[in-house]
């Protein structure tokens, strides 16, 4: 029998934060106790781009899995989630991956629209998108490039820093119809997560989508980390030199809203991966959202 038959996933979406229990609360204690040093803290800043390209020289391609389960979580990225709307016939629409990797969400929403381009024998399938993915690394950009499904006909990738102005040199102003940002910001220093999501705002045409799904605030991760990992509220540092953020749910939809979204849901998914043969038992906190550009 296959050793992941007997898993069981359950997600419960809510509102309300994790409560933590007293062992719980003693752990992030213990991570107060010694903090990353305030020069290394600057320096893991400085060297971001370099740890994330030593990241995808390491574990090249395997690392993440295809996430197939984006569609279910967002229907909006199905090539016909029911739109009506008549400006959009016969037009694809663009679609900007910010945080692309290696491609694990890009590439299966390709592929099944190049699928059904295939079975229409058709050039283009009017109701897919034109996709940009862009990442921090050079490294990870040019593992899209090299994908076999990467054809400019269909996808272009580059590199670029979200943090600054460098996506306006790639992608027009109001011209995108969704943007995703999944386990994205919270690589980010939180002093630039306003300036992110500002340059989402110009790129979007108004009634556009930001799909967003993060770490969530008191995750299984973030608890285990050790006393001096800790950078500062809620941001650490991993063993790699990258860094992870755990996300409250009003500060993002604050976050959004400041910059000119409105919010259509922002909610915690508990997760929990459950086995009792093989004695798993994975309990993980996500904050996934829609907001809508006005």
């Amino acid at each position: 029998m296959d050793k992941f038959s007997n898993l069981r996933i359950n997600e419960e979406f809510t509102e309300k934060s994790k409560v933590l229990s007293d062992a719980e609360a003693q752990l992030l204690a213990e991570q107060d106790k010694r903090l990353v040093p305030e020069f290394k803290a600057n320096k893991l800043e400085i060297d971001a781009q370099r740890h994330w390209d030593i990241f995808y020289k390491r574990n090249e391609t395997r690392f993440f899995k295809d996430r197939h389960w984006t569609t279910r979580e967002f229907e909006e990225l199905l090539a016909d989630n029911g739109e009506t709307d008549n400006d959009r016939a016969g037009r694809r629409r663009v679609l900007l991956e910010v945080g692309c990797g290696v491609g694990n969400l890009v590439f299966p929403l390709l592929e099944d629209q190049l699928s059904r381009i295939n079975d229409q024998h058709t050039a283009e399938d009017s109701n897919g998108f034109y996709f940009y993915a862009c990442d921090f690394s050079p490294r990870a950009v040019e593992f899209v490039k090299n994908h076999a499904l990467y054809d400019v006909k269909h996808i272009t990738a580059f590199q670029c820093d979200i943090t600054t102005e460098q996506v306006h040199q790639h992608i027009s102003l109001k011209s995108l119809d969704i943007c995703t940002m999944i386990f994205v910001l919270s690589a980010i220093h939180p002093n630039k997560f306003k300036k992110v999501i500002q340059n989402l705002a110009k790129m979007l045409k108004p009634g556009g989508l930001v799909l967003f799904r993060d770490y969530g605030l008191y995750d299984m991760a973030q608890l285990r980390f050790k006393p001096g990992n800790k950078i500062s509220n809620n941001l650490y540092m991993r063993q790699d030199g990258t860094r992870s953020y755990y996300f409250a749910q009003d500060e993002v939809s604050q976050l959004f809203v400041d910059c000119g979204f409105d919010v259509i849901s922002n909610h915690y998914v508990h997760r929990r991966t459950l086995n009792v043969k093989e004695g798993i038992d994975v309990p993980r906190i996500f904050l996934q959202g829609k907001f809508r550009r006005r």
